[in-house]
């Protein structure tokens, strides 16, 4: 394991995530998608899609994931995929996250909706946001850095969904670093752990772009009501 990359209010780990959770602190939060199989079934080879069809491979996506390690940190937990390893969360807690990307336009070979489970909710929510192709309610003419790649704005809303208002959130599968682009917009503290180098590299580089953003142009303070004055009679 190499030393951390610290970019803002951002930590970044190279290595087995399983190594690192260790030696960490407490987190108040772990929000991530992890690498459950991909459709790993699929295909006479039974070789995983992800890795398949990109030339950096998804480690960890060739066989079923077990939440357990992740389950013991945290006090909020946000598992994408979760549909797929079910069987292994805690039976009776928790709520469903479903994100709607087609939102009634046709279907392709790819599954229409994503799911995400959280045990910090008390019922099931919707997210819609075009994401087919081409079709995009948003980072249009961005080219995808990772096969499980997900939009900013929904890893933003997930976040608010599961009630997350502060503190720091964990993403031990942390990818193109999409959920840290996510925690820099919200003013959230970041742990990411990534396992291949070169995901880890893209990582850094879209944080480090996003906190540069945010730099020259800091989001607005909310504004306040006016003023309301009694007049005296």
């Amino acid at each position: 394991m190499s030393e951390p990359v610290v970019i803002g209010d951002a930590t970044l780990y190279c290595g087995d995530c399983l190594d690192i959770l260790p030696t960490l602190g407490p987190v108040d939060a772990v929000v991530t998608d992890p690498p459950y199989g991909i459709a790993y079934v699929h295909g006479a080879d039974k070789s995983p899609w992800a890795s398949k069809h990109n030339e950096i491979p998804v480690t960890g996506d060739n066989r079923p994931f077990d939440p357990a390690p992740l389950l013991a940190v945290g006090k909020v937990h946000v598992f994408w995929g979760a549909n797929h390893y079910a069987r292994f969360l805690p039976q009776g807690g928790g709520r469903w996250i479903v994100w709607d990307k087609r939102i009634g336009t046709c279907q392709n070979d790819q599954s229409d909706c994503e799911i995400a489970w959280c045990d910090a909710m008390t019922t099931d929510r919707m997210i819609w946001h075009m994401w087919n192709g081409w079709s995009k309610a948003s980072e249009n003419g961005i080219p995808r850095e990772h096969p499980t790649q997900k939009p900013i704005e929904v890893m933003k809303r997930c976040i608010e969904l599961a009630g997350i208002t502060g503190g720091t959130i964990l993403d031990p599968f942390m990818g193109s670093g999409t959920t840290g682009v996510a925690c820099a917009r919200l003013g959230r503290r970041f742990i990411g752990i990534e396992i291949e180098p070169c995901y880890f590299d893209i990582a850094c580089e879209r944080i480090a772009r996003e906190y540069a953003q945010l730099k020259l142009f800091p989001p607005e303070e909310p504004r306040r009501p006016p003023m309301q004055l009694e007049l005296e009679p």
